[in-house]
Order: C-alpha cells, then sequence, then structure tokens
C-alpha cells in the first residue's frame, strides 16, 4: 500500500506563525494591553515610528547620524529593544518624534506583521509599490497584508502613514484596506510591466534616483523571501538580485517571470513558493548580504 502524501500545510497557518524576524521574543508581553483590531494596532505602530528621510521636514525633528543608523536594525526583537530604550512606556502611548523609533516602510510593515503574528493571525510583509506617495510614479515600498476571517480576502495596511502622513497624502482611500491598483506587489509590477502595461522607469526610489527594471527585478526577491518569511531590509543585495547596468537577455527575463507568477499567488503556489526559495541561492538569502547604504556585507 502506498504510504499517504502529508497534508499540505495551509498559507492562513503559515504565515500565522513567526519567521526569525518577526518574533518579538521577550517583548510580546507588551501586547497583551493592546486593542485587537488592525486598525487601531495599525495607528499605534505608526506612532512608534519616524521616517528618517522626512523626519526634518514633517516633524520638525533633527536626527543625529547615530539614530538615523536605527533604519538598519532588521529584527523585530531588536527593534523593540531601542524603542524601549528610547520610551519605556506601554506601546499604546503616544510618543514625541524625537522618542519614536527611526524606519522605513519596511520596519512599519514589520512591526505590524509581528504583532498580529504573536496573536495567531495570518500576516506577511509585502514588498512593492506604492501609487499613493508621488503619482504617476510608483515609489518603493513594503506594507502588511493580514488575513481578514470576517472578510475572507487578504488585506493590505500601510501601518507607516501617521496622521502627519495622511494629512500630507490626502489620501482617498483607507490606509488599512488600500486598493490593489494603490500598491503592486513587485510581482504584480514585474508582471504589468512584461504586459507592456507598465513603464519601467516609472518604478524605484525617485528621491535617490534608483528606478527601472533592474530595480524591479530585484524588489520581485525581496517580495519573494518575505514571502518565506525572511523580510531583509529593502537595500539588502544578494544572490540574482540584478545591478543598475545590467541586461536582460530571455534567459534572466524567463527566470523573473517564473518568480513572479509564483509570487502573484501565493497561497495557490505556496508549497511551490517555498521549495523554490529553499533551493534556488539566487533567491534564498544566504548567511551575509550586502548592504548596499553602509556598502559593507552584514548578517541578515
Amino acid at each position: 500500500m502506498r504510504a499517504s502524501q502529508p497534508e499540505r500545510e495551509q498559507p492562513v497557518s503559515y504565515y500565522a506563525r513567526h519567521g526569525p524576524m518577526s518574533n518579538p521574543g521577550r517583548h510580546r508581553i507588551l501586547f497583551d494591553p493592546l486593542p485587537k483590531d488592525v486598525e487601531s494596532l495599525a495607528c499605534i505602530v505608526a506612532n512608534l515610528g519616524i521616517y528618517d528621510v522626512v523626519a526634518k521636514d514633517f516633524y520638525q525633528c533633527d536626527l543625529s547620524p547615530l539614530r538615523r543608523s536605527e533604519i538598519h536594525i532588521r529584527a523585530f526583537e531588536k527593534r523593540l529593544d531601542r524603542t524601549r530604550e528610547l520610551d519605556d512606556r506601554p506601546l499604546s502611548e503616544s510618543r514625541a518624534p524625537e522618542k519614536r523609533m527611526v524606519g522605513r516602510c519596511n520596519s512599519f510593515a514589520l512591526a505590524l506583521v509581528g504583532i498580529l503574528r504573536d496573536r495567531g493571525v495570518p500576516a506577511r510583509s509585502r514588498c512593492g509599490f506604492g501609487a499613493y506617495f508621488n503619482p504617476p510614479n510608483f515609489e518603493d515600498h513594503w506594507v502588511c497584508e493580514y488575513w481578514n476571517a470576517e472578510k475572507r480576502r487578504w488585506v493590505l495596511v500601510d501601518a507607516q502613514l501617521d496622521a502627519v502622513w495622511r494629512q500630507k497624502l490626502r489620501l482617498s482611500f483607507d490606509p488599512c484596506d488600500i486598493p490593489r491598483d494603490q500598491f503592486l506587489t513587485a510581482a504584480e509590477a514585474w508582471q504589468r510591466y512584461r504586459r507592456g502595461a507598465a513603464d519601467p522607469e516609472k518604478f524605484g526610489i525617485s528621491f535617490a534616483g534608483l528606478f527601472g527594471r533592474w530595480f524591479m527585478a530585484g524588489s520581485v526577491i525581496r517580495d519573494v523571501a518575505a514571502l518565506n518569511k525572511l523580510e531583509t531590509l529593502p537595500w539588502d543585495i544578494w544572490g540574482a538580485q540584478p545591478r543598475p547596468d545590467a541586461t536582460f537577455d530571455n534567459t534572466r527575463l524567463a527566470y523573473f517571470d517564473q518568480l513572479a507568477a509564483l509570487a502573484s499567488d501565493p497561497d495557490a503556489n505556496l508549497d511551490v513558493l517555498r521549495h523554490r526559495y529553499e533551493c534556488d541561492e539566487g533567491v534564498r538569502v544566504p548567511s551575509t548580504v550586502f548592504n548596499a547604504l553602509l556598502q559593507k556585507p552584514e548578517a541578515p
């Protein structure tokens, strides 16, 4: 008699458990008093952090080089260490800008993912592009995607957007339920480009002058890693991520087409996505990555 195949793990079960980056460790007790609804949690996360690039313009907060270096702290537990050093009051207490943990979009997304997973709510960080920062450009961005059991669908949440950001952007939608045309995952952006429906020169980081299909392709790899619960820094480089001067022959295009096809529907492709991550050195996060901002190798 042939042995029965093991039951495949469901995506909602997989994403309800921590990965190495989202685990809050000894800090999980801090979550007990927090509200349960995602909207309130997103507001709390937004008020724990400050985005370094706009700290001066948005909050009149001058950050020292040492404070700015906090953007390179990867793991949620270590970020909570620093958060508590700056202000040891309950997480729900509003912080002055200078008492907030410095981070970028990936940090806000991971914080919400970490809190939700700790409560058994399926959640994952998504690397992609936001249409609502600098239209018609799609800016490099990370958000949280969580499973809304009541609505029976995955919902995108931008936990970076506190009251200041919301006033500046004048959003026409709820940042706790971002329309799918306002945030494109890296896979969706790549597929649009390949269909001729998106201009690669509109995708990247405008203020840094970084954009193009090489950038889109690198984001696909970061998104695949995040879908395997290894959430990196947006400027970590490894494996098959192309450089700015990269050329794309048919073989390279097909490689990213395959990855984008898997990441565009991670629920349907979870088993293959995980297998591909484990077997493909171009995708799997190694023991050392290259921090492009600091220009040095680091352990992720």
